[in-house]
């Protein structure tokens, strides 16, 4: 097992957790900052010299941040951290996913893209400087719209694409704003949000059971497929999205 974190300290923190916990000393740390299209390059280089098969790619980067700030690459932060990320990513290891009989690739999406509305034009940048809610909401629509077009790409490899809701989790999400709606959140974390065992059901079960291993290009909440906004499957706005991304990553 591999966990890429942009906190040395507490990735290291969580590894010893997780080798305690399981037994398994094999579990290894990568330091790199996923906002930045370089360090989303250098954890994919620092993986694939030391490994040559990669069962399950977990993209599951992500944040809610309430003040606009452009990354070094001249993107707006929520979405290259939360879309560009699994994008580019997955680029970088696709090889390495299609050498790996029966790989997987699973992208933390939410519930949260029913409030998405993606403007092509805009959004990479978002210019009027609304962020928030309505960029994470944006975030987690391209989520889905990424899974639907790779899934299609994949088709015949052996590679499956999937996409979850974990619900509302209680983690430290949200928490990096020191406002009222960091305070809102750990609030009703509090108070509402379900344990973070629980929030990882599916994506557990997304990687390891074979039941799961029928589907690709599907959205779930519970281990189940769930339904998802008519834009959530709107083929235009993917394959749009798609070549926006691909452009943003210099890949075009």
């Amino acid at each position: 097992m591999v966990i890429v974190a942009r906190n040395r300290e507490k990735g290291e923190r969580l590894v010893a957790e997780w080798k305690e916990a399981t037994g398994n000393g094999r579990i290894e740390l990568l330091v790199d900052d996923l906002s930045t299209l370089e360090g989303v390059r250098a954890a994919a280089a620092a993986f694939r010299a030391n490994h040559d098969r990669l069962d399950v790619l977990v993209n599951n980067a992500g944040a809610l941040f309430t003040g606009y700030e452009l990354t070094r690459d001249g993107f707006e932060r929520t979405f290259a951290l939360n879309h560009l990320s699994y994008f580019l990513l997955t680029h970088e290891l696709l090889d390495t996913l299609k050498r790996t009989e029966g790989a997987r690739v699973i992208n933390t999406a939410s519930d949260a893209h029913r409030s998405g509305n993606i403007d092509l034009d805009s959004v990479a940048r978002r210019p009027s400087r609304k962020v928030g809610f309505p960029a994470y909401c944006d975030s987690k629509l391209a989520n889905i719209l990424f899974t639907r077009v790779l899934a299609r790409r994949l088709a015949g490899t052996g590679v499956t694409v999937n996409c979850f809701h974990p619900g509302f989790v209680r983690t430290g999400f949200g928490l990096n704003n020191k406002n009222v709606m960091g305070a809102a959140i750990k609030v009703s974390a509090w108070l509402f949000a379900r344990t973070p065992e629980k929030g990882a059901e599916t994506l557990v079960w997304l990687a390891t059971s074979p039941e799961a291993a029928r589907f690709s290009g599907e959205y779930f909440h519970d281990r189940a497929v769930a339904r998802t906004t008519s834009l959530a499957r709107s083929d235009a706005l993917a394959d749009g999205l798609w070549a926006l991304s691909e452009r943003a990553c210099g890949l075009a």
